[in-house]
């Protein structure tokens, strides 16, 4: 009895031992000698990184309103190597076989692609671990995707940009594309709104399934910060409206619209007839992708004329009263003529009386007390020759011609805008100025960056600059009261309760063959209200209108524009009535 059981044990014991023997050759094997070959699978097939997409930043107004933001995208991805039919249970708990080609099918019913595109990219590289089968479907989309549970087929996120008003401002934001942003304050401020994309690694067992609990960041995202503008976006809207209706009246080819505050040259619009929806850039004209208020140079005509005056004022040559005898036409002896824009009987005009008609002759004629240097001095310390300090993507930066290259017909025209270039940018500064009392102020369209962790920077504050003393400033804005009661806009209906400083112009386009001035024009009116302590300061331009050629015809876009911005800040009545300078003597 003993003897047997002494054998049992041994038994036994040689059993166990042979088990132990097999678990330490087996373990030996994996861990020694088949591990380069099982980490390289692992590797390879197992492990994958992919990118975590961080959000770009936003584009707000000056209230917080968002104009440009980031919404959720995602590329329907697969693994062709782990591509093969599958078994899924139907809508009764069937099980069914799916094919590559029915999945295919499926996929391409939902994102609107094809299924030979489809096949294509996932027979291309039957071995690869990766193709794209559709780029940026959206979220309802996506979660169809998941529904259909195709084992080889996966969704990476990637952010799309959004433009909730559409066309709004959409000649400020400007667009972003697969390379990055291309134009406007996504391009600008691309240092404050980029974001820093992180990593992502997770698991997939042989199936090419992913693996529960095993992804990890690596890496983090930074989402990217909010650039906050000073546009106001209600008013934005209602100006692009007025800017549209007017240039389609005139028939204008474009149209600009721009609303500054007056004592810090903040811009509360910028608007641009036509101009691009950043949703859709590819159904806007090329000429429609930019802001033509920053980039666009033009002769700006008669409005020059209120620099001109202001500039008389301040170095004592003139005075609101001064007095000049004005035919409608003015001959030279080397040639040259200056002509008003209407034929009209000799007239004795004070200086008011010429801004109030706009005529080119009465400005030369009081205008040439200051030297050509004189004038262009005075046209650099207003702001013209120079960028703003937007620096608006495109905005351009030749100098302004200096005057020792003026030849004699420029010398005269360039006292009411022909013969010189501008911005409407620049011009509205130049009412800005005027109207602040005759201190420039920098130009201003972003107020500040607040980054992801709430990090504000705020846009350095910039002092003024001193271009003409304040009673020069002042009388300039009294005497552009007249264009409305006495003038070149006296047809336009006026707005009850209100005086308003205003200045026309209407500049010969330099199209005609040779480079002379044939017969389009360049309309516009800028204004100041209210003309007691003006608070905002109005520009708009038609180019090329051809139902009225006339500044006349701008009169009831900038009335309808003038109305929204009184509108808008609750702007009270005017308390005192205009002022009644003498127009003639």
């Amino acid at each position: 009895m003993k003897s047997s059981r002494n054998r049992r044990t041994t038994i036994a014991m040689i059993g166990a031992f042979a088990v132990v023997v097999s678990f330490a050759f087996r373990l030996v094997d994996l861990q020694v000698i088949q591990a380069p070959r099982l980490d390289a699978e692992s590797v390879g097939t197992l492990s994958l990184t992919t990118p975590l997409n961080a959000d770009r930043g936003e584009i707000t107004s000056r209230d917080g309103t968002v104009l440009a933001a980031t919404v959720s995208r995602y590329d329907v991805t697969s693994a062709p190597v782990n591509a093969a039919g599958f078994t899924r249970k139907d809508k009764a708990g069937r099980a069914v076989t799916v094919t590559v080609t029915q999945a295919m099918q499926e996929l391409a019913a939902i994102t609107g692609g094809t299924v030979a595109a489809m096949t294509a990219a996932i027979t291309a590289h039957p071995k690869s671990e990766f193709a794209y089968l559709a780029r940026g479907v959206d979220s309802a989309e996506a979660q169809a995707v998941i529904a259909l549970h195709i084992p080889y087929v996966y969704l990476q996120r990637v952010p799309g940009r959004i433009y909730p008003d559409g066309a709004v401002a959409g000649n400020l934001l400007g667009f972003t594309g697969s390379s990055g942003p291309l134009a406007g304050l996504e391009y600008q401020q691309n240092s404050c709104l980029a974001s820093t994309n992180g990593l992502e690694t997770f698991d997939r067992g042989a199936d090419g399934v992913t693996i529960p609990g095993t992804t990890r960041v690596t890496k983090k995202p930074v989402n990217g910060g909010t650039v906050k503008t000073t546009i106001d976006a209600t008013l934005q809207y209602e100006i692009q409206q007025d800017l549209g209706a007017g240039a389609k009246a005139l028939g204008a080819q474009s149209a600009t619209a721009i609303v500054m505050s007056a004592s810090d040259a903040s811009l509360l619009t910028v608007a641009d007839y036509p101009t691009v929806d950043p949703n859709n850039i590819n159904a806007s004209p090329a000429n429609a992708l930019y802001s033509k208020a920053f980039t666009d140079l033009y002769e700006p005509g008669s409005t020059m004329k209120a620099m001109t005056a202001a500039s008389l004022l301040d170095a004592g040559k003139a005075t609101p009263y001064s007095k000049a005898v004005v035919p409608d036409v003015r001959r030279f002896s080397w040639g040259g003529t200056i002509h008003d824009a209407e034929t009209h009987p000799t007239e004795n005009l004070t200086l008011t009386g010429v801004l109030a008609q706009s005529s080119n002759v009465g400005i030369s004629l009081l205008g040439q007390a200051l030297s050509p240097q004189q004038r262009y001095d005075y046209m650099l310390k207003f702001g013209l020759g120079s960028p703003s300090a937007v620096h608006f993507p495109g905005e351009p930066t030749a100098p302004l011609q200096p005057a020792s290259k003026w030849d004699k017909q420029t010398d005269y025209n360039s006292m009411f805008g022909q013969g010189i270039s501008a911005t409407a940018i620049q011009m509205a500064g130049i009412f800005q100025t005027i109207a602040n009392h005759g201190v420039r102020m920098p130009v201003s369209l972003v107020q500040s960056c607040t980054a992801s962790n709430g990090k504000v920077t705020e846009v350095p504050k910039k002092t003024g600059t001193r271009v003409v003393s304040a009673a020069a400033a002042d009388q300039t804005v009294q005497m552009l009261e007249s264009t409305i009661t006495h003038g070149t806009l006296s047809t336009m209906a006026p707005i009850p309760g209100y005086v308003i400083s205003a200045k026309t112009g209407t500049a010969q386009v330099a199209d005609a063959p040779g480079g002379g001035y044939g017969n389009n024009y360049i309309t516009s009116v800028a204004g100041m209200i209210p003309a007691v302590n003006p608070q905002y300061v109005i520009l708009v331009t038609f180019t090329k209108p051809t139902t009225n050629k006339t500044s006349a015809g701008v009169g009831p876009a900038f009335r309808a524009i003038t109305q929204d911005v009184l509108h808008e800040f609750d702007v009270p009545p005017s308390t005192q009535k205009a002022t009644a300078l003498p127009v003639t003597w």
